[in-house]
């Protein structure tokens, strides 16, 4: 008689960072979406704020409670998601439209 292999545990974020971290990858998949079906504007705008959300939260927590956020140093990872937040806001903002 062969014993059943017991399951792993779900493997859930363990940290407010980490649940964070998995909200700015739905967002940006959500914004990836909204950018395929042709309203790229609101698709760059849902992933340039999905970033904001993760500096913001990478900046607040320590280094223990950032979870899967902390990637290198608080201020590089903080400087990085600001960058690349605003960057796709502004990209949404100042492109202008194009005549089809």
């Amino acid at each position: 008689m062969t014993t059943p292999v017991p399951e792993p545990p779900r493997r859930l974020p363990q940290t407010l960072g980490g649940t964070i971290y998995v909200l700015v990858v739905v967002m940006a998949l959500v914004g990836l979406g909204i950018v395929v079906a042709g309203a790229w504007r609101t698709g760059l705008v849902w992933m340039g704020v999905g970033m904001l959300l993760g500096a913001l939260t990478r900046a607040v927590l320590s280094e223990r409670a950032a979870g899967m956020l902390r990637v290198r140093r608080r201020w590089s990872d903080v400087l990085m998601l600001t960058v690349a937040g605003i960057g796709l806001i502004v990209l949404a903002v100042i492109v202008p439209d194009q005549p089809l």
